[in-house]
């Protein structure tokens, strides 16, 4: 099958489309031809080999990307726990750090609980922008454990796992505060958040000039770090996408009187009915499937190249 791959770590042009083995479900798994794949910062800290460290000896070689996938669910192995159906549409987050290598593949293998359907009446490069990111904004509102009507702060809000956790939180019954430039207030605005403060220096002030008493908790999706600690109450939360010292994280709050929740997403690889809920708030129009931009997979430099430079609104996909 042809897969985007990486031979040694380094910048967009180590990756490459190549013919590697093509897998087959195996007993209690399921094979997924992928038409869409998602291009996620995460595939660039993969990239670099930020992410060696978690690597082992299963992880099949060379290296692929790739966290997100959707396509046609092709082959069902014996005693695989579903009720999908070969031919059906669907969509998956992959960890490339898993067995079953990463996402920018013709065909990848998982687990039933990581398949769901792909929501309906999307078509797969909007359905490949779900998984991974829905999953993480998921796992950061989860982890803060909020209840009803509590405030909390989006950095980064017009982002793809911002503008998720925006709709999630207001799904949960959650008021929001978020930060937008100049060009992306009404976008800002489209996803539900009760507040839109301007974004770059001196947010904390604004927010909390919006808040007087401090939010409950931050989802920080910018990396703020300790620039966004002065808008936490006391007893406040705050929850982090990288740890400090990985790539464009910044340092974190000294405060003792605040809580840090790591969300590492992984964790939800195999939480079914976490994502297959995504599904069903995206068929309810109330989760948003932005995609920026389709490329070729064979073009997989160029949208790496694209991610890297920043502002990019929605999704980029890789088609295969």
């Amino acid at each position: 099958m042809k897969a985007v791959v990486i031979t040694k770590y380094g910048g967009p042009d180590v990756l490459e489309l190549a013919n590697v083995p093509e897998p087959h479900a195996g007993r209690g798994q399921l094979r997924v031809r992928v038409h869409a794949a998602a291009v996620n910062p995460a595939d660039v800290l993969f990239r670099v080999g930020d992410i060696d460290a978690a690597l082992n000896d299963d992880v099949p070689r060379p290296y692929r990307p790739g966290m997100d996938v959707a396509g046609i669910l092709d082959e069902i192995g014996e005693d695989a726990d579903t009720d999908l159906r070969v031919g059906e549409r669907v969509m998956a987050m992959v960890v490339p750090i898993d067995p079953s290598g990463g996402a920018y593949a013709e065909f990848v293998v998982l687990q039933p609980q990581q398949v769901t359907r792909a929501p309906a009446g999307s078509d797969h490069a909007h359905a490949a922008t779900v998984p991974m990111n829905g999953l993480t904004a998921r796992h950061a509102l989860d982890v803060l454990d909020l209840p009803p009507d509590a405030w909390i702060a989006v950095t980064g809000a017009a982002g793809a796992v911002g503008g998720y956790v925006v709709e999630l939180a207001k799904a949960d019954g959650l008021h929001v505060v978020a930060d937008a430039g100049p060009t992306d207030r009404d976008l800002v605005s489209s996803f539900g958040a009760d507040i839109v403060v301007p974004r770059g220096d001196g947010i904390a002030e604004r927010i909390r000039s919006a808040i007087p008493g401090g939010v409950d908790a931050v989802i920080d999706t910018a990396l703020s770090g300790a620039e966004i600690e002065p808008v936490l109450r006391p007893g406040g939360q705050l929850a982090i996408l990288r740890k400090p010292g990985e790539r464009g994280m910044q340092e974190l709050p000294a405060r003792e009187d605040i809580e840090v929740r790591d969300v590492w997403v992984p964790e939800y690889r195999l939480a079914h009915d976490k994502l297959d809920g995504l599904r069903r708030l995206a068929e309810e129009k109330k989760l948003t499937m932005r995609v920026a931009h389709v490329y070729p997979a064979a073009q997989a430099p160029e949208a790496h190249r694209r991610i890297e430079a920043g502002g990019v609104r929605g999704r980029l996909v890789l088609e295969f």
